[in-house]
């Protein structure tokens, strides 16, 4: 069950990598490239910091198969279909939400502290969205800026750990923390929320010396 909601996540990504590669105005073979990058680059950070080998995706042709063919089917339908508002974050969030989860699973069956857990989770459902980023030239990425995207990773990778101690079953402690990470995603984007700026929080503080 683990392994078809990581093929879940693995695609969002697939997905989005496709999508944020039209945007970039690339052509197939770097929306491929994108593909790829989004889905494999969280896990493969991941089992290079738990010394797992091989890496993953290197014997799992049904992933490979399943990037691939979401890559293709994506490019082909905005070939001939407009690109839906805000689908990039849409299945950006489905992915960061199932690939946090499998990041915290993996990192717990591997023996890592509590914390490294945490850290781990948050890594694997990031780093892919970074690496997107940088190869379609968007800086600072995503991660990088006030919204709300790797707190998202971080409650998920929080929630996952609390479930497992407290004895829940590895598919419903899953289902719960992905959902807990898309929703806080979601959320802050149809809510317009965002982490505040350090330049903000200075201009804040100026005000009430003002009126003081």
């Amino acid at each position: 069950m683990l392994h078809v909601l990581y093929l879940v996540g693995v695609a969002a990504f697939a997905a989005s990598g496709v999508l944020a590669a039209y945007r970039a105005n690339m052509d197939p073979f770097g929306g491929l490239v994108l593909a790829f990058a989004a889905s494999i680059s969280g896990g493969t950070l991941r089992d290079l910091i738990l010394n797992r080998q091989p890496l993953y995706w290197t014997h799992d042709w049904v992933l490979l198969t399943v990037i691939i063919c979401v890559g293709v089917g994506t490019m082909a339908y905005l070939r001939f279909w407009q690109l839906p508002h805000k689908s990039l974050l849409v299945v950006d969030a489905i992915g960061l939400s199932v690939v946090t989860v499998i990041g915290a699973r993996a990192a717990i069956d591997a023996g890592a502290t509590p914390l490294a857990v945490i850290i781990l989770a948050v890594l694997t459902g990031v780093a892919g969205e970074v690496i997107r980023d940088v190869l379609c030239g968007e800086f600072p990425p995503l991660l990088l800026r006030e919204d709300v995207y790797a707190i998202a990773a971080l409650a998920g990778g929080c929630c996952y750990l609390l479930l497992h101690h407290l004895g829940t079953g590895a598919t419903p402690a899953a289902a719960i923390s992905a959902g807990v990470v898309f929703g806080l995603r979601m959320g802050a984007v149809y809510l317009g929320l965002h982490l505040p700026r350090p330049q903000q929080l200075r201009d804040r503080g100026g005000r009430q010396q003002d009126t003081d």
